[in-house]
This record gives C-alpha cells, structure tokens and sequence, in this order.
C-alpha cells in the first residue's frame, strides 16, 4: 500500500524568515496600540511632553531630557513643584516653584528657579494654568528630533509600506496546485 498524498517541506530558510517577519509584524502592531491608548490618554488627561534644551533644571532634569508633563489649574501647584510656565513673546519656561504668593479662583501668582541656577528668576509669575512635571527620561530628546528628520521618517514609511504588502502578499500553500499561466 502507499501514500497517496504528499509532504511537502519549506526549507528551514524560508520558514525562519517567515517567522522574523511575524515577530517583526506583531511588535510593529503591539507598538502602534500602545502609541494610540498613549494618544488616548494624553487627550483625556492633558498630558504632553516637553523636551529641555538647557540645563537651569539639572542635575534633576539635564538638558536633552524629555519631561512627561500635565497640564492643571495654577491653584493647584504647591511649592516644590516643577512646572511650565508659558509666557506671552516668549518661550515658555520650566522651573521649581519657590513660593505662591495669592491664589484668586484658577489664577496663582508664584516665584520659580531653575534647580541649577544660583538666583531665583527675576519676576513672579501669574498663570491660570501650568504643566507640572511629572515625570523625565534624560538624553530622550535628540531621539525625539532624530524620528522627526524627513530622511528618517521617509524611510520609516517606506519599510511599513513593504511589511503591510508583504503580510497581505497573496501566497500558496504547501500542495496547492501551481496556477496555470495560460487561464492567467
């Protein structure tokens, strides 16, 4: 008695690059949802990022650092805090508060400085609202702008655009019949 079906075998090759391509695939797909629930979250939440480029708040946070930061009503800061402050001409500006002065409903008046820096800034500060930080990760930032340079970000569309073809490429199964090129 014999066989009437066949095995047919992928070469250890193909199957070891097939399966690359599922991790590669399913790592892809785990970071794009975990990017849209951070997305979720941010909105819901008011948080933003903000990235340092000098280093008045250092050794806490050094500059290059990216700072987690939630924005919430002045009254709500307490002495100690490190909060954004945005200002009107001017770049906004992230500082340890040193002392609030008046609250009056949302609106705080408070004094900052820059962890680094020896005196206290020159004026205090009045604002409806601030970012508090809350938490930082150093040396984040030159990744953050490095992901935006339009040669990197070419090339990580073009490398989605052939991993999305790739997972829906049309492919035969191991003992299908080959396709007849005359009826094609």
């Amino acid at each position: 008695m014999g066989l009437t079906g066949s095995i047919v075998r992928t070469p250890s090759r193909h199957r070891g690059l097939s399966r690359f391509g599922d991790v590669l695939l399913t790592a892809l797909a785990v970071a794009g949802g975990l990017c849209i629930l951070l997305v979720i979250l941010a909105v819901t939440l008011n948080i933003t990022l903000i990235m340092f480029s000098t280093g008045s708040m250092a050794p806490t946070i050094p500059a290059g650092s990216v700072a987690v930061v939630r924005e919430v009503p002045a009254s709500q800061i307490e002495v100690g805090d490190v909060v954004t402050v945005d200002r009107p001409g001017a770049l906004p500006v992230t500082h340890r508060v040193t002392d609030v002065l008046a609250t009056e409903g949302d609106r705080a008046t408070f004094t900052m400085q820059g962890d680094a820096n020896d005196d206290p800034d020159p004026a205090p500060y009045t604002a409806e609202s601030v970012r508090v930080a809350l938490t930082s990760v150093p040396h984040l930032a030159s990744v953050i702008v490095w992901f935006g340079h339009p040669v990197v970000l070419g090339c990580l569309t073009v490398t989605a655009t052939a991993l999305v073809t790739w997972a829906f490429w049309p492919r035969r199964t191991p003992g299908s019949p080959k396709p007849d090129p005359s009826q094609v």
